[in-house]
């Protein structure tokens, strides 16, 4: 039985990860429809994260599947109706971010040290309260979402190994370089849209 549910997680972990890599394609040429793509992914990992005991994870993988409904609704329609620019966060955004990570960290430990057996609950809050601002700015299309989410990454890649989820842990290494590429990307995107726009004015 044990053997069958790690056959179980080998190959949910490799569906998870097909769906993971073409959401973070998808989010990196700026495509609207890599949130479909991420639904599928969140819901696979939750069920693997309350297995390994990874209890903030599944919490974070509930918020992401939350936010990929918001962050499809606002990357298509945003507030006029209109598709939504890249822009880079304004200073009270920075602040909400950071507020984000700060206040859920300190109520995950809590929670996870009190309510749970979670032999992680510093790790595992630290990787969830970075992705839960991560995600947050990347669903108001704000460029530093990539910055929030490699600091995730690249905390959770030994909390995966630790946990024996190789797949995963792959994965997140592969995310970590693919953000990195993200944020360039999004960048000259940015760079691209002022350009166009100075063009205009000056016509």
């Amino acid at each position: 039985m044990i053997e069958q549910l790690l056959i179980n997680f080998l190959w949910l972990q490799c569906i998870g990860t097909v769906f993971g890599v073409t959401q973070v394609l998808l989010a990196r040429k700026n495509n609207v429809n890599n949130y479909l793509f991420g639904i599928i992914s969140v819901l696979i990992g939750m069920w693997i994260a309350f297995h390994s005991k990874l209890y903030a994870d599944m919490l974070l993988y509930f918020y992401y599947f939350v936010m990929s409904i918001y962050g499809w609704l606002y990357w298509k329609f945003g507030k006029r109706k209109t598709a939504t620019p890249i822009t880079y966060a304004t200073r009270t955004e920075h602040l909400k971010a950071i507020g984000i990570v700060s206040s859920s960290f300190i109520l995950m430990v809590y929670g996870l040290s009190e309510y749970t057996n979670s032999d992680v609950p510093y790790w595992d809050a630290t990787t969830t309260a970075f992705a839960w601002a991560g995600m947050w700015l990347m669903a108001k299309r704000k460029i530093e979402n990539w910055i929030y989410l490699n600091i995730s990454n690249i905390i959770s890649i030994p909390l995966l190994l630790y946990k024996e989820l190789y797949v995963y842990a792959a994965l997140t290494a592969f995310l970590f370089i693919v953000a990195i590429s993200g944020y360039i990307k999004w960048r000259k995107l940015i760079k691209h849209e002022t350009e166009s726009n100075i063009g205009l004015l000056d016509t």
